[in-house]
């Protein structure tokens, strides 16, 4: 895949977590927390995605891409390890939410996790802004 198409996939990605954080605000406004967390989630991932096209690497497991993006940019320095954090809180709530039937999470909790997940994607950005010149 040339540049351009590398780009322009990496964009793509990057498009879908933007609207994934966006939904995630709207929702959470609106007090859908479960789904608001759900949306957090995938915004970090797509974020992921988006990152990690330019290594040609996309999987269909969810573990395949977290374990993919630690390797490769946060074990090497490229990204603070903070956001490994992030992206471990964001899993096990997504995953708390879309599975457990009982699970409670607050508005609290989820507003904490939507802002970090602005905080990865704004870190994201400024990463992949050097790749789109």
């Amino acid at each position: 895949m040339d540049n351009d198409a590398l780009n322009e996939l990496s964009q793509a990605r990057f498009d879908h977590a933007m609207e994934c954080l966006q939904a995630a605000k709207r929702l959470l406004e609106a007090g859908n927390t479960k789904s608001a967390a759900n949306r957090a989630y995938y915004a970090v991932f797509h974020a992921m995605r988006a990152v990690l096209a330019y290594d040609g690497i996309d999987m269909k497991h969810h573990s395949g891409i977290i374990s993919s993006f630690r390797r490769l940019y946060i074990k090497t320095g490229v990204f603070d390890a903070g956001l490994s954090r992030i992206i471990s809180e964001l899993f096990d709530l997504r995953t708390g939410s879309d599975y457990d039937d009982f699970f409670v999470v607050s508005e609290e909790e989820v507003s904490e996790q939507v802002e970090n997940a602005a905080l990865f994607l704004s870190e994201i950005k400024k990463y992949l802004e050097t790749k789109w010149i």
